[in-house]
């Protein structure tokens, strides 16, 4: 019997929200991870506009997207926002130790951590621990990586930061299906990113 995923089928136009959102999820340490941890409510907002493509492999089409979205804390609590172009909320992904809840016009689901909500939502390991460090421009220090001339590799996806200056962080995955992740944070969010 095959597993009906929560974004795919009717609720297929959200699935790419969400696997964005999965991403950032982890990417809430911007400013270090050497600070204590904070209270949410006390938490900056970082704002900014995302996009992502998947290639087409078997069956499955391309997909692609961009939003503008927000999101706080650190990646033990927080939470993202994914918006609309009119500022309406598409998704919601809210976790702490333990716990990840996505909300979406569907509906709400509960998952024991960000990973579980990825494998489950998805279908589709991502690298989340090391996205925090890859949008503050520098390696995750729990795997080897290759440095390149406009960036790095690791874990099998190549970060370009050529335009890290201007706020833009590229991920790209080249393993089928191919993934580009694009993220322009929005002016003072990309000063705070270069660490």
């Amino acid at each position: 019997m095959r597993r009906r995923h929560p974004l795919r089928g009717a609720t297929a136009g959200w699935w790419p929200e969400l696997l964005l959102a999965l991403m950032l999820a982890s990417v809430l340490t911007l400013t270090g991870c050497a600070s204590p941890p904070r209270q949410l409510g006390e938490a900056p907002w970082t704002t900014g506009r995302m996009s992502l493509r998947v290639q087409a492999l078997g069956e499955q089409p391309e997909r692609s997207f961009s939003a503008p979205f927000e999101l706080r804390g650190d990646s033990r609590q927080g939470e993202l926002n994914i918006q609309s172009p009119l500022g309406t909320r598409l998704a919601a992904a809210r976790w702490a130790p333990g716990s990840a809840r996505l909300s979406t016009p569907q509906g709400e689901q509960d998952y024991t951590s960000l990973d579980e909500l990825s494998r489950q939502a998805l279908g589709e390991a991502l690298p989340l621990t090391a996205l925090p460090d890859w949008l503050a421009g520098r390696p995750w220090p729990q795997a080897t990586h290759q440095v390149g001339h406009s960036g790095f590799e690791q874990l099998g996806w190549s970060i370009d930061l050529s335009r890290q200056a201007e706020g833009w962080i590229v991920a790209r995955r080249d393993a089928p299906p191919a993934v580009l992740l694009r993220v322009k944070l929005d002016a003072a969010e990309a000063g705070g990113a270069r660490s």
